[in-house]
């Protein structure tokens, strides 16, 4: 039988490599749904190709919420390729249901990861991380426990700037942080990469997929992309997922778990050519968003939350060029000095902190 999808956040980047991963096996998966925020002519592109049974688009007559989409009967997996906080109800949503969740939204677990893993083990819901270094996480996981974990290793290209003078970051624009210099991302994700911002929200994310605490997780420099991330086990072993840089691997494994299936059109790597994998450690002067991300993760609470939220103001107002690029940590380091942690906070106290940071952050912009 075919899976049925419900694609949203269809005309991002992760939504339309989603779609080309669909595109090539159209015997095994079909969609179901597709839904967008404002890029509606795409969005009828895409209809007409694939013919949803449901489209949504934010704010349209006839607008279907994200959470009855992702909770319907004839929906067997939900692909969460929206950004920021619209990504969280439809996973709880979906998750409510019993449907699969193939998660690329990296906020829903920062946000609320106690919340979603734990509504995922009462349900029974395979919770089937996107992204390149959880789905290698993922990978090399499976077969063991995660009380052998001596830590897990997540690799970080080191974004645009990587060998760019620290002295010279406050000069630089949004142009140039947007040529991230291997992987093809959305806007928000490339500007996070630029000051690991996404790194960060990498580790609170394998911390609640993975169940390691935070001084189990480490991040290092890895500029070629190649291996996504390694785990190393009690007995000193190491295991590695490695993969050319193309986000359509992750995906179609995410759809076709547990299964395999080969895809002729995925490039695959070649190591009768000579290449180099190099690692370094990670210079925290250099991406103090990094360190951020490690103290709100580790002091818990609705600290990750008000991180969040308080990144999607910095970077709009980054790419908008009201803002320089060294002004995100400190505008990032201001909501978090300013705002008062629940410990053990429910989804109306995390979405009170979302929306407090995000006034903190204005605040902060338009002073």
């Amino acid at each position: 039988m075919k899976k049925r999808l419900a694609v949203l956040g269809s005309t991002g980047s992760i939504g339309r490599q989603t779609l080309d991963v669909v595109r090539a096996f159209p015997d095994r998966l079909e969609v179901t749904a597709l839904a967008a925020g404002s890029n509606r002519a795409l969005l009828e592109e895409q209809s007409r190709e694939f013919k949803p049974r449901f489209v949504s688009v934010a704010g349209a007559p006839g607008y279907i919420p994200l959470h009855e989409i992702a909770a319907h009967p004839d929906v067997d997996l939900v692909v969460i390729a929206t950004a920021g906080k619209a990504g969280l109800l439809p996973t709880l949503a979906a998750i409510r249901a019993g449907k699969a969740v193939a998660l690329a939204n990296k906020e829903v677990l920062v946000m609320a990861g106690e919340i979603i893993m734990s509504e995922a083990r009462k349900f029974k819901v395979e919770i089937r991380p996107i992204d390149s270094e959880h789905s290698a996480l993922w990978q090399c996981l499976q077969g063991e426990s995660t009380s052998t974990i001596s830590r897990i290793i997540l690799t970080a290209s080191g974004g645009a700037f990587r060998d760019r003078p620290i002295e010279a970051l406050s000069q630089v624009t949004a142009e140039e942080a947007l040529r991230h210099p291997t992987w093809n991302m959305g806007k928000k994700v490339t500007i996070d990469s630029a000051n690991l911002m996404n790194k960060g929200f990498e580790v609170i994310e394998a911390h609640w997929l993975f169940g390691v605490p935070f001084d189990k997780i480490k991040v290092v420099l890895h500029p070629a992309s190649i291996v996504h991330s390694m785990v190393e086990l009690a007995d000193g072993s190491t295991k590695a997922q490695l993969g050319v840089p193309d986000m359509r691997l992750p995906i179609q494994y995410a759809l076709s778990y547990p299964e395999r299936w080969g895809n002729p059109s995925l490039p695959k790597l070649d190591f009768a050519r000579p290449q180099s994998l190099t690692f370094a450690p990670i210079d925290m002067a250099r991406y103090p968003c990094l360190m951020l991300a490690f103290e709100a993760g580790r002091s818990g609470g609705t600290y990750p939350a008000a991180l969040s939220a308080a990144d999607e103001i910095a970077v709009a107002f980054f790419l908008e060029g009201r803002i320089g690029f060294l002004d995100i940590p400190r505008l990032l380091e201001h909501v978090l000095e300013e705002h008062r942690s629940i410990a053990r906070p429910s989804l109306d106290d995390i979405l009170e902190a979302d929306t407090r940071a995000r006034e903190s952050a204005q605040r902060w912009c338009l002073r």
